[in-house]
């Protein structure tokens, strides 16, 4: 697997690349990397720990408690929830560590392991490299400090947390959804009880599809990644708006009362009017990836609002408002983060606030996201080419200028080399999907010829 930690904790297929042997010993060695921390100083240590409905979650949960035990932490098992209630109970219980068991949007064969510091928040990068750097030595032979009689960790069931989880979550809604009926696509993943249980308790009237997880059907054909079924569903319903979630529910994506997608920058969108319109909106700014449409950025210039731009992935947007104080970020994929309600992007409170912006204004999603038009947006991958060239090549240098000049002020251009495949990324935007495929087909070829 290479280097263990990725963006998003460790991942890859349950019982192969992710054994129990591994999740065992990196629980332990994370215990041990937070001790030398002085995280645990002058306390017992407590962790909570989480996982999606994968059936590879039981037996790798079940390896993580122990050596977590094992290494004298007390461990809070909390079952089936979202990540981002995970997180919440990380900070809400004042435990030393969160681990969360999910792959999110990936297929049921995959698992993974996430780490939150206390608090809730994302373990610094520093700490997940210390933990994958101790668990090496250890794994290769080096002998734990086991702790024995009353030092070992005690475990219980903590089954308050989806209660608690939802009484949050309802804590912090602006309004009711009385009157609304809304489709829920729980993609047989975590939120499966918690997110329709805050609908209805908000007072939506809920409609729920995929919400019937048994461990082997977990995003297949359902959830964010799979949208038909819920906009037939919502069409069918004769409802006001869908919430699709992902496998872990730490992110969603709409879709409107005649059955199309809303996608998260048009989520964004609403979401930072709504929140200005209450004063919540800290420095009139939102934050989004360099990957967002250049629609979201003109909406956002016509409304007065400030967008900041981050590298591509939700750890850069989470990076940027905590450094600066920002209260909303996200991704087009479905990311959004509220800081001040959640240390991580929740899908079931983005949701939440998208049908209660819906209820207060009276107004159809589809009007509200209309405040921004999604321009035609290509997207070519090329293969086989020296991505580490793309910022000093004056022949592509040359090209991108051409290609700019074309589209002038309603289209947009970027070349971003992937982080883990020899191939760049070439996308165009455009007001016409014509230009923005010839563009994009130029460019393409202009990759090949310079880095190829």
């Amino acid at each position: 697997m290479g280097r263990l930690f990725g963006t998003d904790g460790v991942r890859g297929v349950a019982n192969a690349d992710l054994t129990a042997e591994m999740a065992l010993g990196l629980s332990v060695a994370a215990a041990h990397v937070l001790a030398e921390a002085g995280t645990f100083e002058g306390h017992r240590p407590k962790a909570v720990v989480g996982r999606d409905p994968r059936a590879s979650g039981e037996f790798l949960e079940a390896a993580v408690v122990a050596g977590l035990a094992s290494a004298g932490v007390d461990v809070l098992r909390v079952g089936v929830l979202p990540t981002p209630a995970v997180a919440y109970l990380t900070g809400e219980l004042g435990a030393d560590l969160g681990v969360m068991l999910s792959a999110s949007h990936n297929a049921m064969p995959d698992n993974g392991i996430k780490f939150f510091a206390r608090g809730g928040h994302k373990l610094a990068d520093e700490l997940e490299d210390r933990i994958e750097s101790v668990y090496e030595e250890h794994r290769t032979g080096a002998p734990w400090d086991r702790p024995t009689g009353s030092g070992v960790g005690r475990v219980r069931a903590y089954e308050e947390g989806a209660d608690r989880y939802v009484a949050h979550l309802l804590s912090v809604l602006p309004n009711r959804l009385d009157g609304l009926k809304v489709v829920l696509d729980e993609a047989h993943g975590a939120a499966a009880r918690v997110s329709p249980e805050a609908f209805r308790q908000a007072g939506a009237q809920v409609v729920t599809i995929g919400a019937e997880p048994d461990g082997l059907n977990i995003n297949d054909g359902y959830g964010s990644t799979h949208l038909d079924k819920i906009k037939a569903a919502v069409v069918e319903h004769g409802a006001d708006l869908g919430i699709a979630h992902d496998g872990d529910a730490d992110r969603c994506l709409a879709v409107d009362h005649t059955g199309a997608e809303v996608d998260g920058d048009q989520i964004l969108a609403v979401l930072a009017l709504a929140m200005r319109e209450r004063s919540a909106l800290r420095s009139d700014t939102v934050v989004a990836t360099v990957m967002s449409n250049l629609g979201f950025k003109l909406a956002m210039e016509r409304e007065g609002i400030r967008l900041v731009q981050t590298a591509v992935g939700d750890r850069y947007v989470l990076e940027e408002m905590k450094e600066h104080g920002f209260a909303l970020g996200g991704e087009q994929s479905g990311h959004v983060i509220i800081l001040d309600h959640a240390t991580t992007g929740d899908g079931t409170l983005t949701g939440l606030l998208l049908a209660a912006r819906v209820a207060q204004s009276g107004r159809a999603l589809a009007d509200l996201a209309a405040v921004m038009e999604r321009l035609p947006q290509v997207l070519i991958n090329v293969p086989d080419v020296d991505r580490s060239r793309v910022g000093t090549s004056s022949e592509l240098a040359s090209a991108v200028a051409d290609a700019e000049r074309e589209l002038g002020e309603t289209g947009r251009v970027l070349l971003r080399p992937s982080g883990t495949e020899p191939l760049v990324r070439v996308m165009v935007e455009a007001a016409d999907i014509e230009q923005a495929r010839s563009v994009a087909g130029r460019l393409a070829d202009a990759v090949k010829s310079a880095l190829g």
